[in-house]
């Protein structure tokens, strides 16, 4: 008696070492590059917190100025992001991060010219319009290239050219505002937004003609690494079970609220330390930003290291719930340690810095396995950019109320403790109520692994 394989068994023939070296060669076609646009991407987000250390005294702002203006950029998230997520799922990814790409790019020279807090605040929020999707865009787009069990890896080290970003953009931040200032009548910080603004629109241009939007249609694949791909993508999507695929249902669920809270735990540290770690640098006694850039940079290679290890170790053996789960508490503890001996230690306080910042953003990409463990298709397109864009409205509330706090109490200790609790609770959640997730249905000799 005659049998018929599966819909998503792979190919007669089909051996693992084959297929780790089609996901091998996908993986340095795409994320090498993905990881560039997102360092240009993260270097013109954050930098307003390298050039507030000249640019407030430049223009006699407050520390609440910069406060609302470094957060209300995740307004302009929230409010376009879900939009730009489902243009991606219709048009191709292709397409949608050219043109965010080159907006956010342009976005950044035009800030160059800011004068008033109003005209700040404006430019600040175009730039989270222009911005909004990249992020849940490749969190989206990957997921059409890399099945389940080989995702955390691709997320980690994509997601770690934030931290990369910290590495390159304090040195040439502070190298820039140092070197150019001054020169054409411009100040060092109209320098950095005008130098780190253009190669984003360069490479929104190279995006048009490099990307690729899904696997079939991959001239740089063969025929049979194609089918690979598709017969291993489909045995990843039957292992998973049934999943929500309408966006409007599964918001009626509870586990994406869940994730919201979770992740909005989470932003609400990451943004936090990302626009003040600077100005904690700063406050211990390096006054240059060239010191300053360096010291970051430092701090965030330690971030990268941290955020690529835990993928891969996620990946490894297959659990996400407390690789992400304890990242954020280490990222809550060093938060408080920051907060306790920030007048007392610089040494203890940079350390700590460096804690909180490998914890926080190695929390990140194992958060990102667990909304696909229950959305696809149109509910993953809109869901993963809903999480995201909400959740992101920490980074609007969290460097504000940062700036709030320092404006009226000279100093950010009160401010670290509320961010610190709030990061505990991210823990607390994953660990309480995100259920364990066993899979099913692996490939051929591979034991099925519960997360």
């Amino acid at each position: 008696m005659s049998t018929v394989a599966a819909p998503w068994a792979a190919p007669a023939g089909t051996a693992r070492p084959e297929l780790d070296r089609v996901y091998r060669k996908i993986f340095f076609r795409l994320i090498p590059f993905l990881m560039v646009l997102w360092v240009l991407a993260w270097i013109d987000r954050v930098n307003i917190g390298f050039v507030k250390l000249t640019m407030l005294d430049d223009l006699k702002w407050s520390e609440a100025v910069y406060g609302l203006g470094a957060g209300i950029f995740f307004l302009g998230y929230f409010f376009f992001e879900v939009p730009s997520n489902l243009l991606l799922q219709k048009i191709g990814a292709r397409k949608t991060i050219m043109r965010i790409t080159i907006g956010w790019g342009l976005t950044s020279v035009a800030m160059m010219y800011v004068k008033t807090p109003e005209w700040f605040y404006v430019g600040r929020f175009v730039l989270g319009v222009f911005e909004a999707g990249f992020y849940p865009g490749i969190i989206l787009y990957l997921t059409y290239w890399f099945p389940n069990d080989r995702r955390a890896k691709a997320f980690g080290l994509f997601m770690s050219a934030s931290a990369f970003a910290g590495v390159i953009g304090g040195p040439l931040a502070g190298s820039i505002m140092g070197g150019l200032n001054g020169v054409n009548g411009w100040a060092g910080w109209q320098w950095v937004f005008l130098l780190e603004g253009i190669p984003s629109v360069i490479a929104g241009v190279v995006t048009w003609f490099y990307l690729t939007d899904k696997p079939e249609q991959a001239q740089w694949l063969t025929r049979r690494e194609r089918d690979l791909v598709h017969a291993d993508l489909a045995r990843d999507h039957q292992s998973m079970g049934p999943r929500q695929h309408s966006m409007l249902a599964s918001l009626r669920e509870g586990r994406m609220w869940l994730l919201i809270l979770i992740y909005f735990c989470i932003i609400a540290a990451n943004s936090s330390l990302t626009f003040y770690g600077p100005t904690l640098v700063k406050e211990v006694g390096f006054k240059s930003p060239l010191a300053v850039g360096w010291i970051m940079a430092i701090a965030y290679l330690c971030g990268a290291a941290g955020m690529i290890y835990n993928g891969i170790h996620s990946d490894r053996h297959q659990e996400s719930r407390w690789h992400c789960g304890v990242a954020a508490a280490l990222g809550a503890a060093s938060i408080l340690v920051i907060a306790l001996v920030l007048d007392a230690s610089p040494l203890l306080t940079l350390a700590a810095l460096t804690l909180a910042i490998v914890g926080t953003m190695s929390a990140i990409p194992v958060f990102w396995q667990m909304p696909n463990r229950f959305l696809s298709g149109t509910a993953a397109a809109g869901g993963v950019a809903l999480i995201n864009s909400i959740a992101n409205l920490a980074g609007f509330g969290a460097p504000w109320m940062l700036g709030i706090i320092k404006t009226e109490t000279g100093a950010l200790t009160a401010g670290l403790y509320v961010v610190a609790a709030v990061e505990v609770c991210a823990t607390l959640l994953i660990l309480a109520f995100v259920p364990r997730f066993r899979k099913s249905a692996p490939l051929e000799g591979e034991p099925a692994l519960a997360h």
